[in-house]
């Protein structure tokens, strides 16, 4: 076990048994969700992303793409 995992839990534990739940809760669902995606990654087939990234490249050339800086504009450090 990491050392900030361990922190974690060490917080944690001082928490009332509710908020406790709470938290393993969402936290054995994002670990769920995290498996489902890596599975979905690892079985996309080459044909498939080249058919995504066609897509992409036809939603840039329409214009229906939103720059990334919109949803993320570059930080001024």
């Amino acid at each position: 076990m990491t050392a900030l995992l361990e922190k974690a839990i060490t917080e944690i534990e001082k928490l009332p048994d509710d908020l406790q739940d709470a938290i393993a809760a969402r936290l054995l669902a994002e670990m769920a969700d995290e498996r489902e995606w890596m599975k979905r990654f690892e079985s996309t087939t080459d044909a498939q992303w080249d058919r995504m990234a066609e897509m992409v490249r036809r939603e840039i050339e329409s214009g229906d793409a939103t720059p990334l800086d919109e949803f993320l504009p570059a930080s001024d450090s």
